[in-house]
């Protein structure tokens, strides 16, 4: 397991299964350490619609195996803990509540 930061000084969990469970899919090859770069200095931070709990990091990249997409890192906060829940390649950010960049 893996402890990161996310840009709000909070430390977010990894799990091996999880991270093995967002590289098994083949357009995420190789971006496993910008997962941790995207949570630390993200282009973009929503909250979702459907969940509360849950931000959505988002950074986007001009060429990717699939072409030019935002990288998404879900994150979901608990009491006392938060931990990445999935990350995937997406064509837009998902409408929510912006909380970064702070304005």
């Amino acid at each position: 397991m893996k402890t990161l930061k996310d840009c709000f000084g909070q430390t977010v969990r990894l799990t091996d299964e999880r991270r093995a469970h967002i590289l098994e899919h083949p357009e995420m090859q190789g971006l496993a350490a910008e997962i941790e770069r995207v949570l630390l200095q993200p282009q973009l931070v929503r909250r979702s619609r459907s969940d509360e709990a849950v931000r959505l990091f988002y950074e986007f990249y001009a060429q990717t195996i699939v072409g030019g997409k935002w990288l998404c890192v879900v994150v979901k906060y608990a009491e006392n803990d938060a931990f990445v829940v999935t990350a995937y390649l997406t064509d837009k950010p998902k409408a929510g509540e912006d909380l970064w960049p702070i304005k």
